[in-house]
């Protein structure tokens, strides 16, 4: 009876909690913003990378939404820097679906900052329009004593395979408060420190109207992407790699890791080469002749190498191929 109500209860749990092993892995890439540049160099009197800012804001609220993995910033800031993908590429769907494939991820995020800075309305009794404010006030006429934030972007997921676009979705956040300026914050003015640049995640600007309305904008774009992650695809990765170190069974060593698509727990063939098969005009190779050897359990995996338990009649060998065809 024992073992009957264990089984239950395992079985209960894989129905109800079967999400955890289908989140969706996805990369965040930086925020095109070219077309508030201007805007944003007025606000903070430099420009700043307010599209890095917003992929950061949008990269913690999908961790904290758990459903999708999202991939460290820091890898794949490696990769753009490996690739010398420039910032023009940011929101390009061929380059976001290139990485995507690099990244072993099943969709990229990319998007564009439309709207960043006032709304356009405010103005000073006397001085006809403000323009962008800029929280420098002082510069003549009476300020009126209400500002408005507005920011809206645009965010896109994009195929790995065809860098199509899977989804899109609209994220739109404005924040009022009287007495003070965009970068405002009580009676203090917020700005990036000489010689630094803006952090948008900071609690500087995080109680500024301005970062208000990012909140608002990056919370309703991840609630949209969060309800659309069923209907994407999951990417299963095609892993090619060979044995490094073949000298402990339980701990075979292959010379690929995370960034090919190697997980924790993946079970990957272990074949030898055989023979090659040429062509007897051209003397060009048209097949390569295999033998199982057995397989590998993945049991640790770093950026350029896992470590697994190898099971099989046969013995692996140094350059035998690991794969998952």
């Amino acid at each position: 009876m024992r073992r009957i109500a264990f089984s239950l209860s395992l079985l209960l749990l894989t129905i109800v909690f079967p999400a955890a092993a289908q989140k969706k892995r996805v990369a965040v890439s930086d925020f095109d913003y070219g077309t508030v540049r201007s805007t944003v160099a007025q606000i903070f009197g430099s420009d700043q990378d307010v599209g890095k800012g917003i992929a950061d804001i949008l990269v913690d609220r999908l961790v904290n939404g758990g459903v999708y993995s999202v991939i460290e910033r820091k890898e794949l800031n490696r990769i753009i820097a490996e690739q010398n993908f420039s910032n023009s590429d940011r929101a390009d769907p061929s380059t976001a679906a290139k990485l995507a494939r690099i990244l072993g991820v099943d969709a990229m995020i990319i998007g564009s900052i439309t709207q960043f800075g006032n709304d356009n309305s405010t103005t000073k009794a006397g001085a006809g329009a403000l323009g962008s404010v800029t929280g420098r006030f002082g510069l003549g006429g009476a300020q009126k004593t209400k500002s408005t934030a507005v920011v809206q972007i645009t965010v896109r997921v994009i195929d790995t395979n065809t860098a199509e676009i899977l989804a899109s979705c609209q994220g739109k956040g404005e924040a009022s408060r009287g007495g003070v300026g965009l970068l405002g914050s009580g009676g203090s003015v917020y700005g990036p420190s000489a010689g630094a640049g803006v952090d948008m995640k900071s609690s500087g600007f995080q109680n500024t109207i301005l970062g208000e309305a990012t909140n608002k904008a990056v919370t309703e774009a991840a609630t949209q992407l969060e309800a659309k992650a069923g209907s994407l695809p999951t990417v299963v990765p095609e892993i090619n790699g060979i044995v490094a170190d073949a000298s402990d069974l339980k701990a075979i060593i292959i010379n690929i890791g995370s960034k090919n698509g190697v997980k924790v727990g993946a079970v990957l063939k272990v074949k030898r080469k055989v023979r090659e098969v040429r062509d007897p005009v051209t003397d060009k190779v048209i097949r390569s002749i295999e033998e199982a050897v057995g397989t590998i359990t993945i049991t640790e995996v770093d950026a350029d190498s896992a470590v697994g338990a190898f099971s099989g009649a046969g013995t692996p060998q140094v350059k035998d191929i690991v794969t998952t065809k």
